[in-house]
C-alpha cells in the first residue's frame, strides 16, 4: 500500500485527501520521505528504520574555560595566604599557642558563654511577650509593645549598657510597694546592679526588641486556615498555641533566632566598656602587657570561630528537628553520611579481599 492509500484510508468518510505530490528531489511537501517516515526517522506504525546508532557518536561536554580560570586564580590567592600565615613572622604562632588554652582566657571565654546564655534566654523569653502583646487585640498592648522595640533598636547598645551601669547616679534605692503609694521594701541600687548584672540586663533588654520581631514574624507566616481548622475541631486554645501554630512556626523563627545569638556571642565583646573580664576584654588587658598584639587578636578570633561553629552545629540540628513536619525523609546529616561511606568503603574491601 502506498502512502496516499494509507493516508485515505486514514481519513474520516466524507473528507477527500488530495492526492501527494512529489518534489524533485523525491521528497514530499509535508517534510516526510516517500517511505513513509516522518523526518526525525519515525514512521506510522511506531517502528524506527534502521539508521547509525547513536551510542557510536562521540559526545563531547563543554569545556568552561573561564570558570577554570577563576577557580585556578582562587585557589593561587589561597595558597598565597596560606603560605604567608605559615612564613610571615608578624602572626607569631608560639605567642597564640601559648595564650590560646591560658587560665585568664579560658575563664574569660566562661564570662562570654555566661552573659550569652543569659542574655538569650532573657532576650527571647521577653521578646515572646512582646510579640504576643504585638498580636493582641488591646490597642493598649499593642501601642507599649510598639514603643518598647521602637525604643531599644533606636538607642545603641553601648548607650544601653552605659545607662545600666550608672543607674545607681539616678536611682540610690529601688523599692516595692503600692503603686503611688507607701514603699513596702527598699534596697540599694549600687549593691544591686554590678557590672555583670548591668551587662545582662543591657543585653537582654536589647535582645528583646529584635526577638519580639522574629517571634512575631515567623507567627504571621502560618497560614490562618491552620487555627481556623483547629477551632472548628474543638482544640483548645492553648494547645493550637502549643501543637500547632508554634512548631510551624519555628522553621521560620529558627535561622533569624540563631543568628541573633550568634550576633550576641560576639557582640558580648561591646561591654568591655564597663571593665568586665570577658573574651575580648582579657585580649587586650594580656597585650596591653606584653605588647603581642596580633596573636593576641588570633586567639580571641581562634575562640569566636570555634563557638560560632558549635552554636551553628546547634542550629543546624534544632532546625532538622522542626523540619520533621514538613519533610518525610530529610536528607543525610554529615555524621550520616561519613558512617554510610565508612560502610560502603569496608564492604568494598572486604569484597575485594575475598575475591583475592
Amino acid at each position: 500500500m502506498d502512502t496516499a492509500t494509507g493516508a485515505a484510508e486514514a481519513a474520516p468518510p466524507g473528507h477527500p485527501v488530495p492526492p501527494r505530490r512529489s518534489v524533485p528531489d523525491g521528497s514530499v511537501p509535508d517534510g516526510s520521505v516517500p517511505d513513509g517516515s516522518a523526518p526525525d526517522g519515525s514512521v506510522p506504525d511506531g517502528s524506527v528504520p534502521d539508521r547509525e546508532d547513536l551510542a557510536t557518536l562521540k559526545v563531547v561536554p563543554a569545556r568552561h574555560y573561564w570558570r577554570w580560570v577563576a577557580g585556578v586564580a582562587a585557589l593561587v590567592v589561597v595558597a598565597q595566604f596560606s603560605h604567608g600565615l605559615v612564613t610571615n613572622p608578624g602572626w607569631d604562632w608560639d605567642t597564640f599557642f601559648l595564650y590560646l588554652s591560658a587560665d585568664t582566657v579560658l575563664k574569660a571565654v566562661w564570662v562570654t558563654l555566661q552573659l550569652t546564655v543569659y542574655g538569650t534566654a532573657l532576650g527571647f523569653a521577653l521578646g515572646v511577650v512582646l510579640a504576643f502583646m504585638r498580636l493582641s487585640r488591646s490597642v493598649i498592648l499593642q501601642t507599649v509593645a510598639w514603643t518598647y522595640i521602637w525604643a531599644f533598636r533606636s538607642i545603641p547598645l553601648i548607650v544601653q549598657l552605659l545607662f545600666w551601669f550608672n543607674l545607681a547616679y539616678l536611682y540610690k534605692e529601688l523599692g516595692v510597694g503600692i503603686p503611688f503609694g507607701p514603699v513596702l521594701w527598699s534596697f540599694d541600687t549600687m549593691n544591686l546592679v554590678s557590672a555583670l548584672s548591668a551587662a545582662v540586663i543591657g543585653l537582654a533588654l536589647h535582645q528583646a526588641a529584635y526577638a519580639a520581631e522574629i517571634v512575631r514574624g515567623g507567627i504571621i507566616s502560618v497560614d490562618a486556615g491552620q487555627l481556623e481548622a483547629a477551632a472548628a475541631l474543638g482544640i483548645p486554645r492553648l494547645r493550637q498555641l502549643r501543637r500547632i501554630l508554634l512548631p510551624q512556626a519555628m522553621r521560620g523563627i529558627l535561622p533569624n533566632a540563631a543568628n541573633e545569638v550568634i550576633s550576641l556571642f560576639k557582640g558580648t565583646s561591646i561591654v568591655s566598656v564597663m571593665a568586665i573580664g570577658e573574651l575580648f576584654y582579657q585580649v587586650q588587658v594580656i597585650y596591653g602587657r606584653n605588647g603581642r598584639v596580633v596573636p593576641l587578636l588570633m586567639v580571641a578570633t581562634a575562640w569566636y570561630i570555634l563557638l560560632t561553629t558549635l552554636l551553628t552545629i546547634a542550629q543546624y540540628y534544632v532546625e532538622r528537628h522542626f523540619a520533621r513536619g514538613a519533610e518525610r525523609t530529610p536528607p543525610p546529616t554529615p555524621l550520616q553520611r561519613a558512617r554510610t561511606f565508612t560502610r560502603r568503603m569496608r564492604a568494598a574491601a572486604a569484597t575485594g579481599g575475598i575475591q583475592k
